[in-house]
């Protein structure tokens, strides 16, 4: 078995293991809700921060990197927004369904892509995932809100409203502060630090252990037509884009796998949670985030040979 796939079996197994686990009726909706929240609004942040915070930036290509993956995304964007009326036309993908789609072709689920990142390439692999977090984060999301307040939410987002919803997000403000407390030298005290290393080790697989408890592999059995497009632009398509971008801005080795990895997992699970508040198809945003994460457990090793 080649070593890019052995490497990926334990991040993959986690997320097994929490849709076992949320199958067995083991542990309560209640309590995986609170295990979600804490992992969202508190662990994942931890790492984001620490791994910011300590890294030595000016050693990562950042606008190389950044180019490629917003490249990437602002393509797929244009791209569906061009062809919105013809999904309309012949597969009666109305406006909420539209931006389920949207949301499923261009949102990532950090939490496997920084999984998947430490496992291959360790500690380089978390750093350059972190980069990619603040990237990618805040242009997807003010896409997707602005998308889902276009086409799905029947009253239309405030701008305070708007705001609100960004700056509150969890990967934002925490990538917000590792960048200023590393662009300012500051020298956290070490049981700060220690502290800050404990929770990021806690995140990785809390996260992955949320995300295979969302999954719902019932929904597999009726496949829907939007689904299957968005399953195809996610797990194929972005990856392809951002490696010929990164490729031609000379990109290789550690850097190109991390761009290919960040555009290759599954859509992020807060993609159903943004659809089930702003009006979007909550229903396929499900079938959508379970139907991508099992499929990426097999495109994700063919990507990478592929692409890499």
């Amino acid at each position: 078995m080649p070593d890019s796939v052995t490497m990926l079996l334990p991040v993959f197994g986690l997320i097994l293991t929490g849709c076992a686990l949320h199958r067995l009726h083991l542990i309560s909706e209640e309590q995986w809700n609170g295990f979600e929240r804490v992992t969202y609004l508190v662990l994942f942040p931890a790492v984001i921060i620490d791994t910011l915070a300590r890294s030595d930036l000016s050693t990562v290509p950042f606008l190389n990197i950044a180019t490629a993956l917003v490249g990437a995304i602002l393509l797929m964007a244009a791209f569906l927004l061009l062809i919105r009326p013809v999904l309309q036309r012949y597969l009666h993908i109305d406006g909420p369904a539209f931006t389920s789609v949207f949301q499923g072709a261009t949102r990532w689920n950090a939490f496997v892509g920084l999984a998947l990142s430490g496992s291959l390439f360790g500690k380089e692999g978390t750093t350059l995932s972190a980069v990619a977090i603040a990237a990618m984060i805040p242009l997807l999301n003010v896409l997707a809100i602005s998308v889902l307040s276009r086409y799905a939410s029947a009253k239309r987002l405030t701008a305070m409203g708007f705001i609100k919803t960004f700056v509150t997000n969890p990967f934002i403000w925490s990538c917000a502060i590792g960048i200023c407390i590393n662009l300012t030298g500051l020298v956290l005290p070490k049981p700060v630090l220690i502290y800050t290393d404990m929770l990021g080790k806690a995140s990785l697989a809390c996260g992955l252990l949320v995300v295979g408890a969302g999954l719902d592999l019932s929904r597999l059995k009726r496949p829907h037509p939007a689904m299957i497009l968005s399953l195809v632009l996610r797990l194929i398509c972005m990856p392809l884009l951002a490696s010929l971008i990164a490729k031609s801005l000379g990109l290789t080795g550690v850097h190109l796998g991390v761009v290919i990895i960040s555009t290759a997992v599954p859509t992020a699970s807060g993609a159903y949670i943004l659809a089930r508040q702003m009006g979007g198809d909550g229903p396929l945003m499900a079938e959508i985030l379970s139907f991508q994460t099992v499929l990426a457990m097999l495109t994700i090793p063919l990507v990478l040979t592929w692409f890499l």
